[in-house]
């Protein structure tokens, strides 16, 4: 059936996971080149516990909050870089040759940081591992996308979206590991050389994707990789269709010696695909999943948990929440379509945002007031309540909010009793706990704690099997062979300079504004993300990706996001 709609449903998962015994090669593919992911998972998780243990060997880094931002937001720096490199790499030597080159970069990050000796060494092994890390991004789901049958393409994909989500888990986990271990921090940020050597050795066995090959020329090659990847009755189709769309890439391109970035934009098609992959990705951001990531053990605090240890753990289990929110996108992604996860997922996001808006906002207007009795049984009051005319309106939010000096011991009764307000140090800190009290800097005691931790639960559920695989997966698949990679890049560094934004603006945002009205920001642009997909991201599910271009060519916006587009349709059927 030449160029016609593979239809995915069940079954496709089914086939999916029947490939482990009857073509055992492409699982092989997928996986190899899915340890790309695990790498990009494994750095942005590790890098909030190691942080911890960075701050005790290094004091300079311990005093100047802006050598923590750097040493964190350098990696997502590097990430922009090797991102909109990795698309003109992708393209010009090949996806397998960019992923060996990624994991190069991480290695050699992951050794520097290993040894680094002072804080400006450490920074720049995280830009190597940024380099590493963006490359990757883009490189590793186009392989898995161009090297799987279109039946099961989305489901592989998102094995890539389960292995960063896998490499997020790990991470809380090893940096729970590795506190009782001598050199802490350098176990953490080291460890990760190990899986980028492992797919280092893998790849170098595997092809290099098999679209790439034909574009290249390298025809025969292409066609005995297609043979073991598709079965003996579709293997010549899928070949045949291939052809189809190289020779018509070759008559298009003799019109220009070049395919400069302003004909590439001036493509309907490639322009079409462009609003739909940096949307996704930019969205993806901004929704806010990685304030979850980056600071779950903070936002776990501002809910009302004093200790370190517990914040660690919800977070731990928050990460786990999001790998099995990722096996959950490997079963409905070919079942429902990207479109449907898609909205499906950004809605309940909108109502997990609703509910930490409302339990952050009663947390930070219920809190424990300050008692004068309480504050004077210590000798440290906090400067600010000392001075105040009317000490009977504080409480703890007040107390914390009034300097970054100041900080709240809670009554050893009962945490929800009127407390302490103190000079916030390590002293105050373990007189407090010696009376058995629990010592709160970040957030205040709150009966709606647990709310706030389903909350974050609810989120990361619903956002892990859509929001969080379905837009690599459609930017896999969206674009037009020669302009893949390049295009690729671009959404990919969209994603990394999202990311930056608002993982450098998030805390920014909580003391300016406070928490819930900065959740309420993201509920907006949640709800400006399901408009978004609705107009703008079409649905790719079971169509062949040399397919996926001319239905870019003939679609016009459908509100009608649940019906399939009869138009893409019967013009496929027609190729049958």
């Amino acid at each position: 059936m030449e160029g016609g709609v593979v239809e995915a449903d069940v079954s496709a998962f089914r086939e999916c996971l029947s490939l482990s015994w009857k073509n055992p090669y492409v699982l092989r593919l997928a996986f190899s080149a899915g340890i790309g992911g695990f790498l990009f998972g494994y750095d942005t998780g590790v890098i909030s516990g190691a942080l911890l243990y960075i701050r005790d060997d290094f004091k300079d880094v311990d005093r100047k909050t802006w050598l923590q931002e750097a040493i964190v937001s350098m990696a997502l720096a590097g990430a922009i870089v090797g991102a909109a490199v990795g698309g003109w790499i992708n393209d010009r030597f090949g996806r397998k040759k960019a992923i060996l080159i990624a994991d190069t970069l991480f290695f050699i990050g992951s050794a520097i940081m290993a040894s680094a000796m002072n804080s400006s060494i450490l920074i720049v092994g995280r830009v190597f591992v940024g380099l590493g890390v963006g490359m990757a991004s883009m490189a590793s789901p186009l392989y898995i996308s161009e090297a799987s049958p279109t039946r099961v393409r989305g489901a592989l994909v998102s094995l890539n979206g389960f292995l960063i989500t896998g490499g997020q888990f790990l991470s809380y986990l090893i940096n729970l590991v590795f506190t009782k271990v001598p050199g802490t921090w350098r176990w953490m940020l080291g460890v990760a050389a190990v899986p980028a050597l492992l797919q280092i050795a893998l790849m170098i066995t595997l092809p290099e994707s098999p679209r790439w090959l034909y574009r290249k020329g390298r025809e025969e090659e292409a066609k005995a990789l297609l043979r073991r990847i598709y079965p003996l009755d579709e293997a010549e189709a899928e070949i045949n269709t291939l052809k189809e769309s190289v020779e018509l890439e070759i008559k298009e391109g003799e019109s220009s010696d070049k395919h400069s970035i302003i004909k590439m934009l001036k493509t309907k098609t490639v322009r079409r695909g462009l609003y739909a992959g940096m949307g996704l990705q930019i969205f993806q951001q901004f929704v806010g999943i990685n304030t979850v990531m980056y600071y779950s053990p903070a936002i776990i605090q501002l809910a009302g948990f004093a200790s370190n240890q517990t914040a660690l753990l919800l977070s731990l289990v928050t990460s786990g929440l999001n790998a099995f929110g990722s096996i959950l996108s490997i079963y409905f992604i070919d079942k429902t379509g990207r479109k449907k996860l898609l909205l499906f997922s950004l809605s309940g996001v909108v109502m997990s945002l609703v509910v930490l808006t409302v339990v952050f906002h009663e947390s930070s207007t219920h809190s424990p007031m300050i008692s004068v009795v309480e504050t004077s049984h210590f000798n440290n009051t906090c400067p600010d309540y000392s001075t105040v005319v009317n000490p009977a309106g504080w409480d703890c939010m007040k107390c914390l909010k009034a300097s970054p000096d100041c900080g709240f011991c809670a009554s050893g009764a009962n945490k929800l009793l009127p407390g302490a307000c103190l000079i916030s140090n390590d002293i105050t800190k373990d007189e407090c706990h010696k009376e058995h009290r629990l010592w709160y800097t970040r957030g205040c005691p709150s009966k709606y704690g647990w709310l706030a931790i389903i909350g974050l639960a609810l989120y990361i559920i619903f956002f892990s099997p859509g929001m969080g695989t379905v837009p690599w997966v459609v930017n896999s698949e969206i674009y037009p062979l020669r302009y893949r990679g390049i295009c690729g890049g671009m959404a990919s560094t969209s994603n990394w300079v999202s990311n930056l934004i608002v993982a450098q603006s998030f805390l920014s945002l909580t003391q300016a504004i406070g928490v819930s009205w900065t959740f309420m920001i993201f509920i907006f642009i949640t709800v400006a993300a399901i408009i978004f997909v609705i107009i703008f991201v079409p649905e790719t599910k079971g169509l062949p990706m040399e397919e996926v271009e001319n239905m870019l060519e003939r679609r016009s916006l459908n509100f009608r996001f649940w019906q399939r587009s009869s138009d893409s349709g019967e013009v496929l059927a027609q190729k049958t």
